[in-house]
């Protein structure tokens, strides 16, 4: 639910957290995203920057500079001015990445685990039965048929948390328990409803059963996409997943490494809640690709 008025906490003695609800939808985030970009414009005394989540946003500030009910007044100025979720229209860009579906790396992340921690049903497969799909084609028809809404950006560097936008596409799956230690890197899976992506070889624990070839993170900057955050994602920005086949996923993967890849992006875009809002109206959710 969305709570009628946000709540204001702390969150340590330099941080306040604002959260507008206790579930994880996009009509929660909209919100968060909202607050965030209209503290960025206003730029209240004292905060130095914001970081949404799915539920929350987490403000950090300089308490020389202010205090906590200090910066707890003046949110509560700027979310009265920002008014209900459907009203708010949002800068958003547009990505769309190449993505090798039902690949060898997440198969090989998930045969490792079975052969040195646990069988387990394959990670497609087990989408498959807990959405009622007919099969894995269906399930990268299904997966690469919505934008993606990155809600929040979390653990590791870039990591983004994302809901799909076409109710249509919604999926969920439990996580691995217990996780994984070993993921490719670009790996693409879910946990959850969130679909997330791996931006080095690490562990995890979202179901896996995709890839990408292009960085999400770049500490070199060494593409200009990433030349004002080492980080390719951000909150509020979209993805869209492009099946491709392995020999144009390896082609795409030649270009990064040589440093020529251009990476498909629409800037300079905005989303707006209410349209979406009327689009969703119209759909059936319960319909699939």
């Amino acid at each position: 639910m969305v709570y009628d008025t946000p709540r204001f906490l702390p969150a340590g003695d330099r941080y306040l957290l604002v959260e507008f609800g206790n579930h994880m939808t996009l009509e929660v985030n909209f919100m968060a995203h909202g607050l965030a970009a209209i503290v960025a414009a206003e730029r209240p005394r004292g905060v130095i920057e914001t970081a949404p989540a799915f539920a929350s946003l987490l403000v950090h500030y300089e308490p020389e500079e202010t205090s906590f009910a200090a910066v707890t007044d003046a949110l509560g100025r700027l979310v009265a001015e920002l008014g209900p979720s459907d009203q708010l229209e949002l800068s958003s860009r547009l990505f769309c990445l190449p993505t090798a579906y039902l690949d060898p790396w997440s198969r090989e992340a998930w045969e490792r685990y079975c052969a040195t921690i646990a069988p387990k049903t394959w990670d497609p497969e087990l989408i498959v039965q807990h959405n009622g799909l007919a099969d894995t084609a269906q399930l990268v028809r299904v997966h690469s048929g919505s934008e993606y809404w990155v809600a929040a950006i979390g653990w590791w560097p870039g990591v983004p948390f994302m809901l799909a936008l076409d109710p249509r596409c919604k999926l969920s799956v439990p996580r691995y328990n217990p996780p994984r230690v070993w993921t490719r890197k670009g790996t693409v899976g879910l946990g959850g409803a969130n679909t997330g992506i791996y931006p080095e070889d690490l562990p995890g624990g979202i179901q896996v059963f995709a890839r990408i070839p292009v960085p999400i993170w770049d500490p070199a900057q060494r593409f200009d996409v990433f030349r004002d955050s080492i980080c390719l994602l951000k909150p509020g920005d979209r993805v869209r997943f492009v099946p491709v086949t392995l020999e144009e996923f390896a082609e795409a993967e030649r270009k990064v490494e040589e440093g020529s890849y251009a990476f498909n992006l629409v800037e300079y875009q905005k989303f707006s809640v209410p349209a979406y809002r009327a689009w969703v109206a119209g759909l059936d959710p319960a319909a699939r690709f």
